[in-house]
């Protein structure tokens, strides 16, 4: 995947890198209700995949935000052209395996290529990203048997820099529909002020999806 290198020297926020990056947990994270009452309206009449059409939303909100598309690499930090989603799939067995989609493209041409690479992780069954591309990865996952106001996630050691996002199952708050979204994000590169900027985003593509 294509990426640049950022100037440190320039970098605004090198003292706030420096810092966070220099802590045993560098993590922010939140988990926000978002409406989708009239997404999954939309989504019941055309008789669409929920997860599939909400993670390209999520994946497509992600990319708008160049800070949720860098990575600390070599001490320095890197910013990717385009970032993947890496989501966990469920197997009949009650364990999952890890799916890889790219959704840098219109959503008619996602979903059914999307539907077949989730086949494909199914028949391959692998807990294990690639090491050579899973810097660039947005890591997905779901908790669709229900719906929660806070969310742990766990984390390796040594940190790594990729964004984690995932969600519960939706209810009906004061007649609106919402989902619990949880971000989770390395602070060394990311500010509360990114991540309202992807629930911002996050919005906008739900309303604006054409399917």
């Amino acid at each position: 995947m294509k990426y640049q290198y950022l100037d440190m020297n320039s970098y605004k926020r090198k003292k706030h890198f420096d810092y966070f990056n220099s802590l045993a947990y560098p993590y922010v994270g939140v988990t926000v209700n978002v409406t989708i009452t009239d997404f999954l309206k939309k989504i019941k009449e055309k008789k669409l995949p929920f997860f599939l059409t909400f993670c390209y939303c999520i994946s497509k909100a992600a990319n708008e935000i160049p800070e949720f598309r860098q990575r600390i690499f070599k001490d320095g930090i890197i910013e990717y052209e385009n970032c993947r989603t890496s989501h966990t799939v469920a197997l009949e067995d009650g364990t999952y395996c890890y799916c890889t989609l790219d959704s840098n493209m219109p959503f008619s041409q996602y979903l059914p290529y999307a539907v077949s690479e989730q086949a494909q992780a199914k028949e391959a069954r692998s807990v294990e990203d690639n090491e050579e591309d899973g810097n660039e990865l947005i890591f997905i996952s779901t908790l669709p048997w229900f719906t929660y106001t806070s969310f742990i996630q766990p984390v390796p050691m040594p940190a790594d820099s990729n964004p984690r996002i995932t969600w519960g199952r939706y209810s009906v708050l004061h007649e609106e529909t919402v989902i619990p979204v949880s971000v989770l994000c390395h602070h060394a590169l990311v500010d509360g002020l990114q991540i309202a900027g992807f629930y911002e985003a996050l919005d906008r593509t739900i309303k604006n999806l054409q399917i």
